[in-house]
């Protein structure tokens, strides 16, 4: 697999400004409180999450928030195909879970704490009002049961 963005920087300017807003509007619908600049921020997370997301063989999870920001990007099919590609990956495949009985709680904690661990390891910054284990997101629940797909999107 070859990375052809390698710092955050390079990684985070892959959306632009447009996307950008379009995506913030979007999620807006979802979260009418969503300030601009926390929308920004919450673009940031969604990034670091899918650019953190390749770079691993593990599945990671996102926040509920974060993963508000992807499925408004997944909706955008030729900007999200584009991304991908500049990761160095055909398609960062979004997998709901399936199991509509709940998720077990400990498990959630688990893996909001793998993946925000990952996001830092891989240079981003973990921005706590979107990761419920950073103890400030406001979320009613431990994850929000989507994985991405890092080996079937390779």
């Amino acid at each position: 697999m070859t990375i052809t963005h390698e710092s955050p920087t390079e990684v985070l300017n892959l959306i632009s400004p447009e996307l950008r807003a379009l995506l913030i509007k979007e999620v807006r619908k979802d979260w009418p409180d969503l300030t601009h600049d926390l929308g920004e921020r919450g673009v940031n997370q969604m990034v670091a999450f899918l650019a953190t997301s390749v770079r691993t063989d593990e599945p990671l999870t996102p926040s509920l928030r974060v993963d508000w920001f992807w499925h408004q990007f997944l909706k955008r099919s030729v900007p999200y195909v584009a991304f991908s590609r500049a990761l160095g990956v055909d398609y960062i495949h979004h997998i709901p879970d399936e199991d509509e009985g709940g998720a077990d709680p400990e498990a959630g904690r688990a893996a909001m704490a793998q993946t925000t661990a990952a996001i830092r390891t891989a240079g981003f910054t973990v921005d706590a009002e979107f990761w419920p284990n950073e103890g400030v997101a406001d979320c009613s629940q431990c994850h929000a049961g989507c994985t991405d797909s890092p080996v079937g999107g390779k």
